[in-house]
């Protein structure tokens, strides 16, 4: 017979209620989208966004989203934004989930006065979701990020 467990992990720390959990995943909501939402967007020539690959000149050369313009996030400045649209939504990514860039880019984008939304997953749930590529090395590009010398 087995013994019905007395504790749970998840719920060691009570959820919030309704009303909280609902703000909480609209305010989350808010800062990022998702590779689903952003691939039919483009398909349908949604004009009101603008994809910005944060990732080096050359990781964009080698791989990168077709609608998306390169601008490394170390180099975002208020000279090198200022030819951005303000009115459109900026949907930033980078590799993937384990990458900040994207998060990193987005809070000097919307310091500098810019509306933007977080492509969660990054390049890699772009591609490993069927999302087109294009570049020098397109699908042949490495999948994540790896520290050169």
């Amino acid at each position: 017979m087995k013994k019905e467990p007395k504790f749970s992990l998840a719920l060691s720390i009570e959820p919030s209620n309704t009303e909280a959990a609902y703000e909480h995943f609209m305010k989350k909501l808010s800062f990022e989208t998702d590779v689903a939402d952003l691939l039919i967007d483009l398909k349908k020539g949604y004009p009101g966004l603008l994809v910005v690959d944060v990732r080096s000149e050359k990781d964009y050369e080698e791989c990168h989203i077709p609608q998306a313009i390169s601008l490394p996030g170390n180099k975002i400045s208020e000279s090198t934004v200022d030819t951005l649209p303000k009115e459109k939504v900026i949907v930033a990514y980078c590799w993937g989930p384990a990458c900040n860039g994207a998060t990193r880019a987005c809070a000097k984008l919307s310091k500098l006065g810019f509306r933007v939304k977080e492509l969660t997953g990054g390049m890699e749930y772009w591609r490993k979701e069927g999302g087109e590529v294009i570049g020098t090395l397109a699908e042949n590009a490495p999948l994540y990020w790896r520290y050169n010398n």
